[in-house]
């Protein structure tokens, strides 16, 4: 019986590929031939089908661009780079769309340090980090093992250094593991899908408005009250908005 439910699982996983993977060329086809409509609907069945990865939310990215749909276009490429932070292509397009948008946010500057911190722990994914530390502890195991195993004391001495230089290594990927994952957890970026929204100082639609923001803009979400969101912008600045103008990226 369980031999026979083993099969059913392995059968529906096999024939849920190739659905998407038909789903998948048929959207490129689309999209060559500029039905870039119809390239998105494939897209989102795959989407609909429980699979998620960076080049289909970047060809959603594609698409909607040129469609010149700025909140989604940035939108499905910021989610194409959270799954991919080294992708250069990926950066590049994100820039053109970016260049659509009617809003010039200043961001509060960094210094140097905050730079060189963001750049060392932003050059994987928390859990790309905590693979890597995974790697080079068993490398730690590996020449742990040939110290004794080898006969000779040159060969004892590099299995030696190469074993405590693989452990410094491995736990400096865990501490940039947890550095990253503390980073992902406290932000949570959204982009902004209406053409203009006012962000009022209050969660109410009576409060004041305090700044207008436009399609495409990225804000970060702080905190959250019935149907209202307080987000902040690139320059500092915070206020209130309804939850329907704007979509997070983490949101997969």
């Amino acid at each position: 019986m369980k031999k026979i439910i083993f099969l059913l699982c392995l059968l529906s996983l096999n024939f849920g590929f190739a659905q998407n993977e038909k789903l998948f060329n048929d959207a490129t086809e689309f999209y060559n031939n500029g039905e870039y409509s119809k390239a998105i609907d494939n897209y989102k069945q795959i989407l609909d089908n429980g699979e998620h990865s960076s080049s289909l939310y970047f060809n959603l990215g594609n698409s909607y661009y040129k469609l010149n749909a700025i909140g989604p276009s940035i939108y499905y490429y910021e989610k194409a780079l959270l799954l991919s932070p080294n992708n250069e292509e990926i950066k590049n397009n994100l820039r053109f769309a970016q260049n659509m948008r009617l809003d010039a946010i200043e961001e509060v500057p960094k210094t140097e340090i905050s730079k060189l911190y963001t750049s060392l722990t932003g050059m994987f994914t928390f859990d790309q980090w905590a693979y890597l530390a995974v790697g080079l502890v068993f490398l730690f195991v590996l020449a742990y093992m040939a110290y004794y195993f080898l006969g000779t004391a040159n060969q004892k001495r590099a299995a030696f250094i190469s074993g405590i230089f693989s452990l410094i290594l491995g736990v400096l990927s865990v501490l940039m593991a947890y550095l990253n994952f503390q980073s992902f957890k406290n932000n949570d970026p959204a982009i902004v899908f209406s053409k203009e929204v006012n962000v009022n100082a209050e969660p109410n639609s009576n409060s004041s408005p305090v700044f207008t923001l436009h399609e495409g803009t990225k804000v970060n979400v702080l905190e959250e009250l019935d149907n209202w969101k307080r987000i902040r912008i690139a320059d500092g600045q915070t206020g209130w908005l309804e939850a329907e103008n704007i979509r997070k990226i983490k949101d997969f």
